[in-house]
């Protein structure tokens, strides 16, 4: 009886080395990817994170290494790593004169899909959008318009999405609801790669973590791996208080528009005890 094989990395990344002029930016990357997870490259600005996933979806050569993208090298078949990727950039690249609806339908009709208004009432459910599908994306708040992003960029199923630092210029409340939607997408079964220079984005969302500093990945693994890196923690009994991001929430509301409470003379009530999910 033989042994199964184990599956083949969504994306495996070796001694991939890229240089502008005499500038190194990346010296020699190396991280594997395991299908339907989210994996978080972490790195200050300046660490070579854009320049790695503009690698990645074929949009630059790299010098050196290799790279592979839902089991197709970049260099060599960079037709097949188009078909099987999706990348949303630090900005929204959403048609602004277009409704939210007409923004879908159109790169549904891009791809050359069958029943493009299905695919994107769809899409507008799936995202809670399909209250604010037939207004011109012009209107939409931060949070709104990164949705619709990123439901543009799931038309035709990619089984792979680079998500290049996606929260950026966000207000915490949309930067919650952005995270909601990758962790949805994994659940999926879709594989994430997401750049971030936020700590708390990468510890909320990924299953690993790589850090990316001066050109290579400087360590890879789970939160819990990561954290063992450092001497173990004092146990100390402190009064926990909340933080201002807790009172924000609290005060204006969860993404899903829960309200908050009012005491007898008219003030908010900030209710404790609640988790970021």
């Amino acid at each position: 009886m033989s042994t199964p094989l184990p599956p083949e990395p969504a994306l495996s990344v070796q001694g991939i080395t890229k240089s502008f002029k005499n500038l190194p930016v990346l010296t020699g990357v190396n991280f594997e990817v395991s299908a339907g997870s989210i994996f978080a490259l972490l790195g200050s600005n300046g660490a070579g994170k854009t320049t790695l996933v503009r690698i990645l979806s074929t949009l630059l050569k790299a010098d050196g290494g290799t790279a592979k993208v839902n089991g197709f090298n970049v260099a060599t078949h960079p037709g097949d790593v188009r078909e099987s990727i999706s990348l949303t950039g630090q900005f929204a690249a959403v048609d602004e004169v277009l409704t939210g609806r007409e923004n879908l339908i159109l790169i549904a009709k891009l791809r050359h899909l069958k029943n493009p208004s299905a695919i994107a009432d769809e899409l507008l459910a799936r995202f809670s959008l399909t209250e604010a599908g037939k207004r011109k994306a012009a209107t939409y708040s931060g949070g709104m318009r990164r949705r619709l992003d990123i439901a543009m960029s799931l038309i035709g199923s990619p089984p792979v999405i680079f998500l290049d630092e996606p929260t950026t210029g966000l207000d915490p409340q949309a930067r919650i609801e952005v995270w909601q939607t990758i962790q949805q997408l994994a659940k999926g079964g879709t594989t994430v790669l997401l750049t971030t220079q936020y700590l708390d984005e990468a510890e909320q969302l990924a299953d690993r973590i790589a850090i990316l500093h001066k050109g290579t990945i400087i360590q890879n693994g789970t939160l819990a791996e990561l954290k063992q890196l450092l001497p173990a923690a004092k146990v100390e009994y402190v009064e926990k208080q909340p933080s201002l991001e807790d009172v924000f929430l609290a005060l204006v509301g969860e993404p899903d528009d829960t309200p908050a409470t009012t005491t007898a003379d008219g003030t908010a009530a900030v209710p404790t005890g609640k988790e970021l999910r």
